[in-house]
């Protein structure tokens, strides 16, 4: 069970742009409660009280335990940030939290886990998902407003970051509801080749 789910918003300026947001000044963090995350589930049930839930992929981090008093990246994955998006616009007219659009039990599906190679920067990642075999979102971690390693530092600034974390660093463009009946193929890739997928089907 992970400790925190930390996930960054608006990471990539062609997403920011594309839901009409503000490119931060500053990385833009929500969490979501530990029973959204769902380990290579391979149903992905949409919820009664909302009507229009996009997928967000994401490269996803899990640290490990922690050396010279810094946050280690032990191991990666491949996540989907699904969003309930009309919850999520009713809640930013009102100036409310986003827990109940972001934080849904099952909100936080991951793919495999891979273990990371010793010293990598996570710059040069692919990160995709297919719906019906039709490429929604592509995208790379070198566009990435907030790199990795500012990610860590921040975070483990504000917030602390230990062993059993998890950190959903960003959305590329390309986010779009899914309906029930649809399958999705998600991935994210290092340059070296290790690749984590998740594949399921939408009810």
């Amino acid at each position: 069970m992970a400790k925190n789910i930390y996930c960054i918003g608006r990471n990539y300026a062609e997403h920011a742009k594309e839901l009409g947001n503000e490119v931060p000044q500053a990385p833009v963090v929500f969490l979501k409660p530990t029973h959204a995350l769902a380990l290579e589930p391979k149903t992905i049930a949409l919820p009664s009280i909302s009507k229009d839930v996009h997928h967000e992929v994401e490269l996803v981090l899990i640290l490990g335990p922690r050396k010279s008093n810094q946050p280690q990246v032990q191991s990666f994955a491949v996540g989907i940030d699904l969003t309930a998006r009309d919850l999520q616009s009713e809640a930013k007219k009102k100036g409310l939290p986003w827990v109940l659009a972001k934080g849904l039990k099952g909100f936080a599906p991951i793919g495999r886990i891979i273990p990371a190679a010793p010293g990598e920067n996570f710059q040069n990642f692919e990160v995709g998902i297919e719906v019906d075999g039709q490429t929604r979102q592509k995208g790379s971690t070198r566009d990435l407003i907030f790199s990795i390693p500012t990610l860590l530092a921040y975070l483990d600034e504000h917030f602390g970051l230990d062993e059993g974390d998890l950190i959903f660093t960003g959305t590329p463009p390309g986010v779009s509801a899914l309906k029930s009946g649809q399958k999705i193929r998600a991935w994210v890739q290092s340059a070296q080749g290790e690749k984590s997928e998740l594949i399921a089907s939408i009810s």
